[in-house]
């Protein structure tokens, strides 16, 4: 029961992140596009290298990613929290108890496919964000990724 305890009350603190994460991103919206807007448009990047056909200049697009962003790191926060309930309720079920991981399994996995498929992988090596000293967030989003790995490994192991 205490291994259960502990990976509801873990489960709780990615639920919490992912949902500070959209609501900053939500209501400091101005603030965090920029970070879209010129990790897209690369214009920080090291000054004429060949990677600048990639680049996307449409302020239509940066605000689409964006948006895209935004829900997706909903959809994370909600599938922990529906995951997190789920468990709780199960939590005194054998076999109910490691069926109901399902959903919050689904969202650690949306997280770190956003922050190390999204973020570093395209954002960081598509774009080119590491050539940046302003806007490269490779090292937040490594440690957001890891995070949710760690906890993804450890809720995922039955009980």
């Amino acid at each position: 029961m205490n291994a259960r305890l502990a990976k509801i009350v873990i489960l709780s603190t990615a639920a919490l992140f992912a949902s500070l994460v959209a609501f900053n991103n939500v209501t400091d919206y101005g603030s965090n596009f920029q970070y879209v807007r010129h990790v897209l448009s690369m214009d920080t990047t090291f000054p004429d290298n060949d990677g600048m056909w990639r680049r996307i200049e449409s302020s239509t697009l940066h605000h689409a990613a964006y948006i895209f962003i935004i829900a997706v790191e909903i959809l994370i926060a909600v599938l922990c929290w529906v995951g997190l309930l789920r468990m709780w309720k199960h939590r005194n079920g054998d076999d109910a108890f490691n069926q109901s991981k399902l959903t919050a399994i689904w969202g650690l996995s949306l997280g770190i496919v956003l922050w190390f498929g999204g973020f570093m992988a395209i954002g960081g090596e598509w774009f080119l964000m590491w050539q940046s000293e302003i806007w490269n967030g490779q090292a937040e989003s490594a440690m957001f990724a890891s995070i949710f790995a760690l906890i993804l490994i450890y809720l995922s192991m039955d009980d």
